[in-house]
Order: structure tokens, then sequence, then C-alpha cells
């Protein structure tokens, strides 16, 4: 049932939910345009000329909390000895539509802050949204927050027609109501694509709605459904949609002549609940974005942002992007936010100078409550360690790989802010080949000649990986585990020989790595994979797969997706 996905249907089901958009901005909350180029320039300008200019409000780059919520206006506060507030950019936007460029950079600070008003406005006061959406790698979204409060969702990455069909004149007519076998039908919808989520059922009622009012029609039919679920339910699936298994058809006598024809004309009016459900998948199963059709079919869950390699958010006091201001005293590094410590001060002064008598008339009273400071967030680089088992015949096969493995990520080290290290262990010894490094060319020359052959100490490769992993940590980088093992250890980890201690060591290594909270990942890619690398990565907590037949891009690819996502430390 799953159909090649139509780059010209893409580009007609993102000008037709920009028209229903344009309709009615806040009762669709908005619309998310994701991939630059000709298409999008063309959907924007004729957005532009269906709204009034006035209506239009660009949100900047860099906005903080009192550039966007408001305030207390320090200059005019203090001329005029009162506290003086002045509205922030929601304020102005209010009734209007907030585009907002690479949305998919925004912070999830404002994000929340957008949402949280979208969510309290009301009246006059709602405004939409226009998400311009510049990712390039499916975890390069905007934030969910904002994604599940606005209706559309359009990606127009693999659009190469400029041809905009016709826009309608047609205005909502009379208001047409869903019935509880419309809701019904979506529900089933948004059920086979996995969508758990009530707003999206609300935003499809609602453009079912909208576009049979626009087509002048008094109910909601099966185009309308189908126009509802391809636009708003179809980019937000999350499952593939079941194949319908075909059911023996009973066998019954035919009916009587004069009552065959009125059953034929009942079933051409009033479709079967089933074959409309089937007619209805069939038309959102082309409007699933391409990115994630193609994970689905591989098997793999949808993931979060991962920040493609940056390491875990921390805290600065010098350096990194800044932060909202905070109470506390200036020391220790931390620097003086003078505006917000001024801001806090303001509308105290009256009773300030009242109580300090007469010779503070002009003075500005600040006390300890008052003072502010600034800090900042910066993202610390990203380790990943592979630990790779080079004894055996495999070896060559294993080092090959992550050699590759490596060489890739060092490629992209610049932009992701990430190092690789590398390990191997072999006979009854665990050595650094690589320490963390970001240098390519240090990587190649360190990688030119690579040991293998010989027994498995794989307690001393998890303990040398235990141990890179604490220095990294301690300087405060975030490490990531890799080990190529096929699990089986041989040699403990005195180096001695002996399968039973050796097996015993690994364990007892592994369980040091969950101790410690290490993320890490064991990829088994020996030829047959068996159960001793699943019960090693349950022994240190970590993510597991198999890749009996991996090559350097195939390791690459899973090391990137099993990454985890940075957190707020």
């Amino acid at each position: 049932m799953i159909r090649g996905r139509d780059p010209a249907n893409a580009f007609h089901n993102a000008a037709m939910a920009l028209e229903m958009f344009c309709k009615a901005p806040a009762h669709f909350g908005g619309i998310c345009l994701r991939g630059g180029g000709p298409a999008r320039d063309a959907l924007i300008e004729r957005f532009k000329q269906s709204m009034p200019t006035e209506a239009l409000h660009r949100l900047p780059p860099r906005i903080d909390d009192e550039q966007l919520l408001g305030g207390v206006d320090v200059a005019a506060s203090l001329a005029a000895a009162r506290t003086v507030t002045r509205g922030g950019f929601l304020k102005r936007a209010a009734g209007g539509i907030i585009l907002v460029p690479m949305a998919e950079r925004v912070s999830a600070e404002i994000a929340g802050r957008l949402a949280q008003a979208m969510d309290n406005a009301s009246g006059d006061e709602r405004f939409a949204l226009v998400l311009l959406d510049d990712g390039i790698e499916a975890e390069e979204r905007p934030p969910s927050s904002l994604l599940e409060r606005i209706a559309f969702h359009c990606d127009l990455r693999e659009v190469r027609s400029l041809e905009l069909p016709a826009k309608s004149s047609a205005m909502f007519g009379a208001p047409v109501e869903a019935t509880p076998e419309d809701a019904f039908h979506l529900a089933e919808i948004a059920r086979a694509l996995g969508i758990s989520s009530v707003r999206p059922l609300i935003f499809a009622e609602r453009a079912a709605c909208a576009h049979a009012a626009m087509q002048g029609r008094s109910q909601i039919e099966t185009d309308d459904l189908a126009l509802a679920a391809r636009l708003v339910l179809a980019p937000r699936a999350t499952q593939l949609p079941p194949d319908p298994e075909p059911e023996p058809e009973p066998q019954e006598p035919p009916p009587p002549e004069d009552q065959s024809s009125d059953s034929a004309e009942d079933d051409s009016q009033t479709p079967d609940p089933e074959d409309l459900q089937e007619l209805l998948l069939d038309a959102v199963a082309a409007s699933i974005p391409p990115d994630l059709l193609d994970q689905l079919r591989e098997g793999k869950a949808l993931r979060s942002a991962s920040g493609h390699g940056s390491g875990k958010k921390r805290k600065s006091k010098a350096r990194g992007k800044p932060l909202a201001a905070r109470p506390g005293m200036p020391d220790g590094g931390a620097r003086l936010a003078l505006i917000d410590t001024l801001r806090a001060a303001v509308p105290w002064q009256a009773v300030r100078r009242k109580e300090a008598g007469s010779g503070t008339a002009n003075a500005i009273l600040v006390r300890k409550d008052d003072l502010r400071v600034r800090l900042f967030e910066e993202r610390s680089a990203t380790v990943t360690i592979f630990a790779v088992d080079a004894s055996g015949s495999a070896a060559l096969a294993r080092l090959a790989e992550a050699k590759g493995a490596v060489e890739l990520m060092l490629a992209q080290a610049y932009v992701t802010r990430s190092e690789v290290a590398l390990i191997a262990f072999r006979g009854d010894r665990a050595e650094t080949l690589l320490p963390p490094t970001r240098s390519l060319t240090r990587a190649k020359k360190a990688l030119s000649s690579l040991p293998g052959g010989g027994g498995t100490p794989l307690a001393l490769g998890i303990n040398e990986t235990l141990a890179l992993a604490e220095r990294i940590r301690s300087q405060g980088s975030t490490p990531f585990c890799v080990f190529l093992t096929d699990g089986r250890a041989n040699i403990d980890e005195n180096g001695s020989s002996g399968r039973e201690k050796a097996q015993k060591d690994a364990k007892k290594a592994a369980k040091l790595v969950a101790f410690a909270a290490f993320d890490a990942l064991v990829i088994d890619i020996s030829p047959r994979p068996s159960a001793d690398a699943r019960t090693l990565s349950e022994e240190m907590q970590a993510r597991f797969i198999t890749l009996p037949m991996a090559d350097a891009k195939a390791l690459h690819k899973a090391v990137e997706q099993a990454r985890p996502a940075p957190q707020t430390a």
C-alpha cells in the first residue's frame, strides 16, 4: 500500500495548507515550511500577498526574555522616578503572525515562552506562527513544543517544480461541523500512523470542516477527510500504516432481483467504513515525509535532536550562550548583569528614598537582593571512544571497519565539536592507539598499522576504556564508549588464559561502566552473533546492535544514531 512520494503532490499539499492557513491563521495555529529553495520562496511570496504587511512580525534571531516579554524600562523609570514598563515583542505581535526564520535553531527556552503565550492568548490577542525550517538532517527540527501547536507541517526538500496551483477565491461558507463518524475515521487514521496526541486530531477535524466550507458543502465528505489526513496527520506519522489483510468472502446466495439494484445504490452512496479507512490510508501514505519513511522502513524509532555529536550542556561563568540573569553575587568569576540589577532595584526607589531621608533624591539605591549575575551555557566536546576487539581471525575486518568509522567521524569533527579515540585489545594487553583528537592527519598516521590476532582480554579492554572515559569526564568533556566485540573473552584481567575467569572479569568490568553512568554502545559485528555480546551490553546498561555485515559507513551511521541526546548538566 505504501506508495512513492510525489514531489509535485507535496508542493500542491503545501500550497493548499498555506491557503487554508491564510484564511484563518489563529484557527490553525501555524504552518511549518521545511526546506529552503525556490519552492518555499514562491509559497512565502504568495503568503505575503495574502496577508496585510502590518500583521507580519519577524522574530529576531537572538531575542532574550526582556525583548520577548517586555519589562521595566530602566531609563524611563529613572527619569520619571517611578516604574515605567514597556511591552515586548509578543505584545506587538498580538493578533498577527510571527515569522520564525531558521526555526530549527530556536532555543527550548524561547520556544517555551512562545508556546505558553499561544496557550494563554484569547480573542484578538491570539497569534499564529510560520516556521521556516532549514534543517538538513532528520534530527534538525524546530522544537516539538511549537510543532505540536501548529496544524500544518510541509516538507519541500524534494520539490523541483515551481508551478503553483491556482489560488482559490472561495471563502469559508456556512460553518460545517464534524459528525462523530468523521471524528472516528480521523482517529482511526491517527491510530494507524502511531499518533498519540489529541492536538493533531483537533487540527485535522478543523481542516476537514474548513475544506468542506470552502467547497460550499454543508457536511464533510470523503475528500475532505482525505485532505485533512494528508495535510495534518501524515507528516506526524511515527509508524507505517498496516497493510490490510484480505479476508475470504463469505459465500452467500445472490439477493433477489428486485433488491439487488437498491442494495448496490445504497452501497455506492454509503461506503463501508473499512473501505473508507483503506481509502484514507492510501491517500495518507504518499504524504509521509521521505526521511521518516526511510527510518520506518528500516525499523528505527524516531529520536529527538541529538545535537549532532555535541556534548552535554553545562553552566559557565565566562563563555557560551548567555542565559537569563538570576539573583546572585558577582564573585568567583560571575559577571554582574547591570541592566537587570537596575531593573530589579527601580520599583523600590521611592520607598527606599523615603526611608533613607534627605540627600538621596538623585541616588540609585541598590541592595544585595537586587544584584543579578549573568551565567552562560556552553556545550562540552564529545569524545567517542572506539574499543576494538583486535583478537582472532576477525581482527583485520574489525580494525578496518573501526578505522573507516574513525576517519568518517573526524571528517565532521570541526562541525560537531567532537573528538575520537581508539583502543585496541588483544593478547594480554589493551592499549590506546589513538588518544582523543580532532586531527584527521594524526589519526591516519596512528591508524596506518594496527596490530591484530591473539587472545581476547575483554576485561582489560573495558578497564582501559573506563580509565580513558574518566579522564575525559574530569576534563569537562562527554565520553561515549563504543565496544566492537563478540563478547567472548578468554584472557582475564591478569593476562592469564581461562575462559570462565575471563568472562567473570569482563562482566565485573562491564558493571563498573554502568556504575560510572557512561553512555555506551556494544556492537556485535561477528559473522554469527551470539548472546555473549548482548549479555555484556546488559551488564553495562548500554545500547546493543548487531552488524554482521557492517562496513565503515554502516558502523559510523550506527554510532551517530545511538549517540545520546545532549542534556543540561
